[in-house]
């Protein structure tokens, strides 16, 4: 794990202990400070116990403390941790900001932080994914993989490449990143800020916590246009990048307009960090993609089962379905996708799906927005009204000829259904492989 010994004798409390606030807490044990947790779950708790005193921060009186870590989940806007800990004039912080703390204590290294509403998942697995092909000692963490104070140290040279949700960012003070990049930002989690300009603002931030580092910007949307002219303005030059200056082969796993985006930002992060033209080519065409995100389950009977499940609104969805227009050379150039979409919705109406429906070929609506979707599609549209995606994946198999496209890729968050959009995809593969036969063609979790 990460540790530090500037963190030792403080006091922190840290509140929640799932994956990032136990790495937290552990990690500040093992750099000799003197930790109060608290979760509301014994099974959270059981660790800790006899290790460090368990009450609930909310509880105590914060005096002397050095701060609070929380986790991305807790909601600022509306939890009371907030107003209690500021009474005190303490920051509430998260694991990423310990890790901006513990970094004067690490072998010297460069990080990456990398940011956006879609996209930034895959972005930071294809940066650390051409960094190890190339040779190059890297991690990545934050929003993905391993909670970052978990992991171990990386020697001299290493590079630490973090998703960065905008929840993450909000806990964050002092990240001063090599390199800061931002894919696109588009509405969303509008329930947790108040209004779009805020949420638009709070992944900014990343950039406004950088001291000497460089900024690498895809300006393919009014937002991240603005933030390039705001930092133009002030003297920093960022890099543009744009779908366009990809040109390399890439990966089947790398497919549609919104993959073009996210490649075109890690060349770009890649070709600051030094790395050759040949290296990135070479690990965008090896790239296998992650799971849930145009992760490519398997082919049987010439139709393609794709399960996009991490698409939890209009403005992810929209990308995949674009990823797969007619082609006159496969069933006389008829479209070709059997769109499974609905859950939780997030917003009203179609976004920009509505763009890409001329390639839908059927549409099989699940979930509570099913009917929503099934009235919007309806007059555009062949239309399946199946409310479980067992039913829609079972009605799609049937349906779909060679050449076809089987899309779950929902426009909606997973919630009324699932645990979360993983568990939604982990049952799309299940389904998939049951009723094809064939074994996965991509990653697993």
């Amino acid at each position: 794990m990460i540790t530090s010994p500037s963190f030792a004798g403080k006091k922190f409390a840290v509140l929640g202990l799932a994956r990032s606030g136990r790495a937290a807490a552990e990690a500040l044990l093992a750099s000799g400070a003197e930790v109060i947790a608290w979760d509301r779950q014994d099974v959270a708790r059981a660790p800790f116990e006899g290790r460090c005193r368990l009450i609930d921060p909310l509880e105590l009186d914060l005096t002397g403390f050095a701060g609070v870590v929380i986790s991305p989940g807790v909601p600022l806007n509306s939890h009371p941790i907030g107003p209690h800990v500021w009474q005190y004039g303490l920051p509430v912080i998260g694991d990423i900001e310990l890790f901006a703390m513990a970094r004067p204590h690490l072998p010297p290294h460069k990080v990456v932080g990398i940011t956006g509403t879609n996209g930034k998942s895959t972005t930071t697995a294809l940066v650390h994914h051409i960094l190890r092909e190339a040779g190059v000692p890297a991690v990545m963490g934050g929003n993905i993989g391993e909670p970052i104070m978990a992991q171990e140290p990386l020697p001299e040279g290493g590079v630490y490449v973090l998703e960065l949700s905008s929840f993450q960012i909000d806990l964050t003070f002092t990240l001063d990143c090599d390199i800061a990049a931002i894919t696109n930002i588009t509405p969303d989690h509008l329930d947790r800020y108040a209004d779009f300009a805020t949420y638009a603002g709070s992944k900014a931030r990343l950039f406004a916590m950088q001291q000497k580092g460089r900024a690498v910007i895809c300006d393919e949307d009014e937002n991240t246009r603005a933030i390039a002219a705001s930092l133009d303005a002030a003297g920093r030059s960022p890099i543009r990048a744009r779908s366009s200056d990809v040109t390399a082969p890439v990966s089947p796993s790398l497919a549609g307009p919104h993959n073009a985006q996210n490649a075109c930002v890690a060349q770009a992060i890649c070709r600051e960090l030094g790395l050759t033209d040949a290296q990135i080519a070479h690990g965008l065409a090896t790239y296998r993609g992650l799971p849930h995100r145009m992760e490519r389950v398997c082919e049987a009977g010439g139709v393609v089962y794709i399960n996009d499940s991490k698409a939890t609104n209009a403005a992810s969805a929209a990308p995949a379905l674009a990823a797969f227009p007619p082609d006159p050379a496969i069933n006389g150039g008829a479209p070709r996708i059997h769109w499974i979409v609905g859950g939780l919705p997030k917003e009203d109406g179609l976004g920009a799906c509505a763009d890409h429906l001329g390639n839908v070929a059927a549409a099989y609506t699940v979930g509570e927005a099913g009917p929503m979707f099934a009235g919007l599609l309806e007059s555009t549209s062949k239309v399946e009204r199946c409310e479980l995606i067992s039913e829609a994946v079972r009605r799609a198999h049937v349906a779909a000829r060679p050449g076809d496209v089987v899309l779950l890729s929902p426009a909606c968050a997973s919630y009324d259904q699932f645990r979360d959009y993983e568990k939604r995809g982990s049952h799309f593969r299940q389904m998939v492989l049951a009723m094809t036969g064939c074994e996965p063609q991509g990653e697993t979790p």
